[in-house]
């Protein structure tokens, strides 16, 4: 048994709010208020930890995050920089240290912080001659290449663009080093892939960098060799984190043959939903939308499949029981979305089937009309508010008006719907206190726009930002009889702040220190 007393105790348990020790034994809470009541409950041998005043909270969970992409990507060029000329340096000097043909990876740049055009491949030959280069975006949905790259990946300015992606061209008809959406599976087929192993070791370094976040469960949107490479961690007993896996679209019909439903697993790995992509993103412009981008009169986005199409996917899994979590970002993709929702809905309903925990991943934008279907439809919105303080300059070139709904996050609590709160990581930071700080502030580390925040009125409360951190990310993964408060009969993950996060200014959070983090009764860290 583990008796942790003289703490700060935030619960989130509407039942028990507050309390100042925790008693745990196997993985989980036996009781949890005073420690003197506490004492009288404890037997065998107890461990005592003082925590000395600070703060507990649940742990957190990240309810979007690419575990693949955000563990390799710890080791690729850090390419979010202010202006190109430093991602180049950095990429150059990356270089330097890389044998000769060897790929030169990065991460993270957006052309909207920078002039507002895309680099191009000449960029990249003039610094990094003799290595292929290939630099992700911060949405990952565009990439560039240097010409290298796009030689081993057989790209010519006559390779046509493949469904649903662009190899970008500039006037002359030359491919420019950009390749769009489904075009990037062209070089990412010509880089060579990571080992099992090699998965393995850069997840498990991965998971002590989430910990310090206060990160004690993700919800994962990568594809097999993810999967795989969870379960031989969690085989190994080297899982230490809570895994809701979701699972790619394309494996629907296998899913369905197998008779694989959501939840199955145990309490570290389980499955989740079925993923679909509707539509890209705003940063390269192919976000599905109704209406044409501002200033770009024929570009409404890319619309990957229609709601029909989706419902055809979704039926496949409700007939055996899975969930379906579907990208959207677009209006018209959520749009889209919501009446496949519906149709399934009916179809659950029709064929006594039950009325699955189904989600939207992003809901960046939304029609005025679509907005309260969400809650009608008991859909998740599973939102990033980190992603709002990205791009809210960006909406509002590109959307212009429309970004009155965009990161609408008030707007869905209020109609009701669920939130579920991740980070999209790699896109961004996984840290979830940036994240905190976004709902409840709307505004940048540095402050801007306002003092207000960018469209104020979409803000939330502290208590209701971290509830998608805890109990909505547990309630989007089936798991909120076990997650997601500190409580009787929970799994005892949380975590010690040095300061308590409900009696500081809000721009205190961006600092906020994690001191230990403790998973299933067992000190992942420990201060």
């Amino acid at each position: 048994m583990k008796l942790l007393y003289n703490a700060n105790i935030h619960t989130l348990d509407s039942s028990n709010p507050r309390a100042s020790a925790i008693l745990i034994a196997n993985g989980r809470i036996i009781a949890i208020g005073d420690k003197d009541k506490l004492e009288s409950l404890a037997h065998g041998k107890v461990e005592r930890f003082d925590i000395k005043g600070k703060t507990i909270l649940p742990g957190l969970t990240d309810a979007h995050i690419h575990m693949q992409y955000y563990s390799l990507g710890l080791s690729k060029v850090d390419c979010e920089t202010k202006t190109k000329e430093e991602c180049l340096r950095r990429v150059g000097e990356r270089a330097k240290i890389t044998k000769p043909g060897e790929w030169v990876l990065g991460h993270g740049w957006q052309q909207n912080d920078w002039d507002g055009e895309f680099p191009t491949a000449s960029e990249l030959d003039a610094i990094v001659p003799n290595n292929p280069v290939y630099l992700t975006a911060k949405s990952l949905h565009a990439a560039w290449a240097n010409t290298s790259a796009l030689k081993l990946a057989n790209i010519t300015d006559d390779t046509p663009n493949p469904k649903d992606g662009v190899v970008h061209r500039d006037s002359n008809g030359k491919a420019t080093g950009i390749v769009l959406e489904s075009a990037m599976a062209l070089v990412d087929a010509a880089v060579p892939e990571p080992t099992l192993g090699e998965l393995e070791a850069a997840m498990e370094k991965a998971q002590s960098v989430l910990w310090r976040m206060g990160i004690t469960g993700i919800h994962d949107f990568d594809r097999r060799d993810s999967f795989m490479a969870l379960q031989s961690l969690h085989a190994k007993d080297k899982l230490k984190l809570r895994v809701c896996k979701n699972i790619p679209v394309e494996s629907v019909q296998q899913a369905n043959e197998l008779g694989l439903r959501t939840g199955f697993g145990d309490e570290w790995l389980w499955v989740g939903s079925v993923k679909a992509f509707m539509d890209g993103a705003l940063g390269p412009r192919t976000a599905a939308m109704f209406q044409p981008y501002e200033n770009e009169p024929e570009n409404k986005g890319i619309l990957n499949m229609d709601g029909e199409e989706l419902f055809e996917h979704a039926r496949k899994a409700a007939d055996v029981g899975l969930s379906m979590t579907v990208h959207a970002i677009g209006d018209r993709a959520n749009h889209e979305v919501l009446d496949a929702f519906e149709q399934l809905r009916e179809y659950e309903t029709q064929n006594s089937l039950p009325h699955l925990r189904h989600r939207i991943e992003h809901v960046q934008v939304i029609h005025p009309d679509d907005a309260p279907r969400l809650a009608k439809l008991n859909v998740i919105a599973s939102m990033q508010p980190i992603h709002a303080i990205s791009d809210m300059f960006a909406a509002d070139r590109y959307w212009g008006a429309r970004a009155d709904l965009s990161y609408a996050w008030r707007t869905q609590l209020d109609y009701g719907a669920t939130l579920a709160f991740g980070s999209d990581a790699p896109v961004e930071s996984p840290n979830p206190f940036l994240g905190l700080h976004a709902a409840v502030t709307r505004q940048r580390t540095d402050g801007s726009p306002s003092a207000e925040g960018w469209r104020p009125e979409q803000k939330l409360t502290l208590v209701e930002a971290l509830s998608g951190y805890t109990f909505g990310a547990a309630f989007a993964s089936n798991a909120e009889n076990r997650l997601g408060k500190l409580a009787e009969n929970y799994l005892a993950d949380l975590i010690v702040l040095d300061a308590d996060p409900f009696e500081i200014p809000p721009d205190e959070l961006l600092k906020m220190d994690v001191k230990s983090v403790m998973i299933d009764g067992e000190w992942m860290l420990y201060e």
